[in-house]
């Protein structure tokens, strides 16, 4: 089956989320009146200056206007990624949705006896890659529940099965939330677990997990998992271990601007110290917009989704105060499609994949595509005057050809 082929069930853009033409123009466009207040942060800006927690802080406010904003955050994004927009062919594989914990923000999770619970074993799991290299993918994208009743052995094995009977798919797997778990269950420390999962064929972790990392949010909405030294201790391991990995944030539920800026900031510091010891670090930062249906958290504090504006707002302040990570993604899956092609004028260089099979953020009443064709992608990234660029997941450029893909260069970034 050819990797650019339109599964016509399942790719279609509902009403309410129909493209937005050229979002730079847009932005041109907008009655924008000159705004002093960010005048200070525009001459950092455009002199390359590291932006500060105050300056974060003052980005936040409701009185910057968002256009402004959002031309202060295409400056940074044009200098480190010209004018690519970047997308990959990935498939998700959420292997299990039984989970010990109970984050009030989670919708996925499921207990053992609920009707909703599942538990993929050898063949699912196969027939999943078979699917993925059927479809031209080059990367899956594994996360999912922490069965009680599995063993280490259980989650070794679905990335070894598929690494040995797919070499071709780039294994992105285990939150530092899974990785924690992994080492309680073997009571062994988290290198050893890199260590092992690497060998089995892991290539790179995501970002998930990370939530909020400042305690007095963190305790109230995932308070049992692991903590924001726990994450930061897996990410550093495998960083030294040559792994690359991305980071993200989940924003809009109970949390204030100060603990947004306090989650960069931290993001940028581990950036730091990883660069200064020559390791690999965050490749990509991703903003999750917080979905309040069908979860605690959500139901009863009567949390409303985050507007596009403020999905815009975060993905410029991102974009601005991450100057030492080269890519920041908006996840059409979670944002929807049309905010998410305007992110491309907003700071965002990257806009995801065709994501087939992801679980997590529908369960959470995310009602963008299950999956989206090539040609919608490239078509999404073209009208937002963009040029579409496919990576796979350590972004090196991928050329197709009638007989297959094959990788090329690392794309180029400017400090």
């Amino acid at each position: 089956m050819s990797p650019l082929a339109n599964d016509r069930r399942r790719d279609t853009i509902p009403r309410g989320e129909s493209a937005i033409r050229n979002p730079q123009s847009a932005i041109a466009t907008m009655a924008r009146p000159s705004s002093d207040i960010l005048a200070p942060i525009r001459d950092k800006v455009e002199a390359g200056e590291r932006l500060t927690f105050d300056d974060g802080l003052l980005l936040e406010s409701p009185e910057v206007p968002l256009p402004e904003l959002g031309e202060l955050a295409n400056i940074v994004r044009e200098r480190k990624n010209g004018n690519a927009g970047y997308y990959n062919i990935n498939t998700h594989l959420n292997a299990t949705n039984i989970c010990v914990y109970r984050c009030t923000f989670c919708a996925f999770r499921s207990d053992l006896r609920d009707p909703k619970g599942y538990w993929m074993q050898d063949d699912d799991i196969l027939a999943r890659g078979q699917e993925a290299t059927d479809n031209g993918c080059t990367e899956m994208h594994i996360v999912g529940g922490l069965h009680h009743q599995a063993k280490y052995e259980w989650y070794r094995k679905v990335v070894s099965l598929l690494h040995d009977n797919y070499p071709s798919l780039h294994l992105k797997a285990w939150t530092p939330v899974e990785i924690d778990w992994f080492a309680r269950l073997t009571k062994k420390s988290i290198r050893w677990v890199l260590e092992d999962q690497k060998e089995a064929g892991l290539g790179s972790l995501p970002g998930g997990g990370a939530e909020i990392f400042h305690p007095e949010i963190r305790g109230q909405i995932c308070e049992h998992k692991a903590d924001s030294s726990r994450w930061f201790e897996t990410h550093r391991e495998a960083h030294t271990l040559g792994l690359r990995s991305n980071c993200t944030m989940l924003y809009g539920h109970i949390e204030q601007p100060y603990h947004r800026i306090d989650h960069l900031i931290r993001l940028r510091d581990h950036q730091d110290a990883m660069n200064a010891e020559g390791h690999a670090g965050f490749q990509t930062y991703i903003p999750l917009a917080f979905h309040p249906e069908n979860n605690k958290l959500g139901e009863e504090r009567k949390i409303k989704k985050p507007s596009a504006l403020m999905d815009l707002r975060q993905m410029a302040i991102a974009r601005l105060m991450l100057d030492n990570i080269d890519h920041i993604k908006a996840y059409w899956i979670m944002l929807g499609v049309g905010t998410a092609q305007l992110s491309l004028a907003y700071g965002a260089d990257d806009i995801d994949g065709t994501v087939r099979h992801e679980l997590i953020y529908h369960d959470a009443g995310a009602t963008t595509p299950e999956a989206m064709s090539v040609e919608q992608i490239q078509r999404l990234i073209r009208e937002a005057g963009r040029d579409p660029v496919e990576r796979d997941t350590l972004y090196h450029r991928v050329d197709r050809g009638a007989e297959g893909w094959k990788l090329g260069e690392r794309v180029t970034v400017n400090a």
